[in-house]
């Protein structure tokens, strides 16, 4: 079973370890900066053998060099994105498997957020890393990709088991929240998970990981009834204050 350890980074950022014990490999998912990710896998005896990269936007490649340098570790990443992503030394795209030690993960094109993003599911975990195209509750802004993509992107990822825990790569969920009650009034399930998420944050206590089960009963992106019915609420999302 991996190990899984949040870094908080930036100002809502999360970089993700995956520590597999047996083999002693850890993994690096979408490290923003470098220095914090050394120093939580320094203070806890961990070798950094890899970086997952999802897509190539800076706060989610900025620590590979830094990374690659002091471990030697190898930088996996979106095929379709291989030129943008410093030091990458192996590119990937659906249906590919990637490994951390005894833990075997599978490769989903999951486009949208950016043309060729990707996603890393471990199904013998349960456990999956989404970056920016799932959210607690929300779903990544549209910057290179289609409200189609984004709606086929999404429906991958509800096809995982309700109980699949969902690392997502931003702390957005209490924000999200509001909007999707705007969307749905009268989710009593998201009502009582937007409290929830309310009174976790006033404690100063992380939302992250949700879990598919959650994002199928509260997200409004995944519920969204069709292409055009996604892509008004992505509309109206990006506006929302």
């Amino acid at each position: 079973m991996l190990e899984i350890v949040r870094i908080p980074v930036l100002s809502d950022n999360y970089v993700w370890l995956a520590h597999d014990a047996a083999s002693g490999e850890t993994a690096v998912v979408d490290p923003a900066v470098a220095e914090p990710v050394l120093a939580e896998a320094k203070a806890r005896g961990w070798r950094i053998t890899q970086i997952l990269n999802t897509h190539w936007h800076p706060d989610h490649v900025g620590g590979n060099a830094e990374i690659k340098a002091a471990t030697g570790c190898a930088v996996t990443g979106p095929r379709g994105e291989q030129a943008k992503i410093t030091g990458i030394d192996r590119a990937v795209g659906e249906g590919d498997r990637v490994r951390i030690g005894g833990a075997e993960g599978r490769v989903i094109d999951v486009p949208g957020h950016t043309a060729g993003h990707i996603a890393y599911s471990f199904p013998e975990d349960g456990v999956l890393f989404c970056g920016d195209t799932l959210f607690a509750m929300g779903c990544g802004r549209l910057f290179e990709g289609t409200p189609a993509q984004m709606f086929d992107s999404l429906g991958k990822l509800m096809a995982l088991p309700d109980e699949t825990r969902v690392y997502c790569a931003h702390e957005y969920t209490e924000s999200n929240g509001r909007f999707a009650l705007t969307v749905e009034p009268g989710n009593a399930a998201l009502a009582a998970r937007q409290a929830e998420v309310v009174a976790m944050r006033g404690r100063g206590e992380p939302t992250v990981p949700s879990t598919i089960g959650l994002e199928r009963a509260t997200n409004p992106f995944t519920r969204a009834e069709g292409v055009a019915e996604l892509a008004a609420r992505r509309t109206a999302k990006d506006n929302f204050r």
